[in-house]
């Protein structure tokens, strides 16, 4: 584990006290406020072979990532914390630490990147994977997105893999009622808490064995950096099994990364706060427009899973969210292009205002609708946004 003696100055501290200090410790010998980048790669042993520093090797033994690491087991409320190089190295560090022929289980509706490696992997590696419907359009809260989980999962699994709210549908998933029936199946259960952030779900309280991140997006906050991260409720056997699959297979960032990470940190609850109130603005605007078929944001009372979503993301709902745009796949993509403070760009939780025609990104096999946007709030002002809104949409939408 990264746990230091000095952890125990965190007990007790909200979740914000933490961020805000960004996982750094008095460094010396100058007492500064901010822990240096650690460059080295290697570690001088005592005299007696011993390394009384603590750190071996920067492969898995790496300084620079400590206060990163530190703050983000904290934020989430878990027993440990990796980081590692991107989302997709955390998260296929998960996948494969399992045993050959795994049964798995994930939302059909997840990460597209994720998904099709799952596809691809679970040839090579005779995991039986099974995709599961969160909760749909008309089905009541009573169902707690489970209802194909229910009866998946009477019998044995080995992982559950949960994303919710799910991208780009923005589908809801209940974290408890899921975990329960999972570990009743004896499976683990990972959750990508990469939209949500701990600063609205925390889903190791709600009974999850592992949370997984793409700290490129929310958490560095930025555009500036690639980083993934996974927290363990634990630190078992599974848990020591990720450790060293990181450090074997050296899916790690660079030691400016991790600093970047830990910086971006400090103001995680101001940025997501701000954008999450920004997107409910937009959607509020949006929804019921006459040039817009449906807003797709847990934050809407109208959206099949939003009891659940007000019942697990506590302050907030987010600052994803997607429009469906009258007119189908050509006025959706027309729109896209048109507007002018929205960047049209791969990725989310970035200062500025991203959109994205999905469906044409994925490829054929998306599950995505075709007039389908997907869009990342920033941390401009909500009128200039919607005003960049209505107008593409005047411009190239049709009732």
């Amino acid at each position: 584990m990264t746990t230091d003696p000095t952890d125990a100055a965190d007990d007790g501290l909200h979740v914000e006290t933490l961020a805000a200090h960004g996982g750094n410790r008095i460094a010396a010998p100058y007492r500064a406020l901010i822990e240096p980048v650690h460059l080295s790669t290697t570690f001088e042993r005592g005299a007696d072979g011993s390394y009384p520093g603590g750190a071996v090797y920067a492969r898995d033994h790496n300084p620079a990532f400590v206060p990163a690491q530190r703050l983000l087991r904290g934020l989430e409320q878990g027993a440990d914390a990796l980081l590692f190089g991107s989302g997709m190295a955390a998260a296929c560090a998960v996948f494969r630490s399992l045993p050959r022929g795994a049964r798995v289980i994930a939302p059909r509706v997840m990460y597209w990147s994720l998904r099709n490696w799952l596809q691809a992997q679970a040839v090579q590696q005779q995991w039986t994977l099974e995709f599961f419907e969160s909760v749909a359009a008309g089905e009541s809260a009573d169902a707690c997105g489970t209802r194909d989980l229910a009866g998946l999962l009477r019998r044995p699994a080995d992982l559950l893999w949960l994303e919710t709210p799910s991208n780009p549908t923005w589908d809801v998933t209940d974290i408890a009622a899921a975990a329960r029936l999972a570990h009743d199946a004896g499976a683990l259960v990972a959750v990508d808490n990469t939209v949500a952030t701990p600063v609205f779900t925390r889903p190791l309280i709600l009974g999850a064995d592992l949370v997984m991140h793409s700290a490129t997006k929310y958490l560095g906050g930025h555009g500036d950096l690639l980083a993934g991260a996974l927290i363990g409720a634990r630190d078992d056997a599974f848990w020591r099994r990720l450790a060293a699959e990181r450090a074997q297979a050296g899916a790690l960032p660079g030691a400016f990364e991790a600093w970047l990470l830990a910086r971006g940190m400090r103001t995680l609850f101001l940025r997501v706060r701000h954008a999450a109130s920004t997107a409910m603005a937009i959607a509020r605007h949006f929804d019921g427009h006459r040039l817009v078929a449906s807003v797709a944001y847990p934050g809407l009372s109208s959206h099949p899973g939003h009891e659940i979503a007000a019942a697990q993301m506590q302050g907030g709902f987010g600052a994803m969210l997607s429009l469906r745009v009258r007119g189908g796949e050509p006025a959706a993509r027309a729109v896209a292009g048109a507007l002018r403070i929205w960047r049209q760009a791969t990725s989310l939780g970035s200062t500025e205002s991203l959109v994205e025609h999905r469906a044409s990104i994925e490829g054929p096999d998306s599950p995505c609708p075709p007039d389908l946007l997907h869009m990342s709030v920033g941390l401009e002002a909500p009128e200039d946004l919607i005003a960049d809104l209505e107008r593409a949409l005047d411009e190239h939408a049709a009732v």
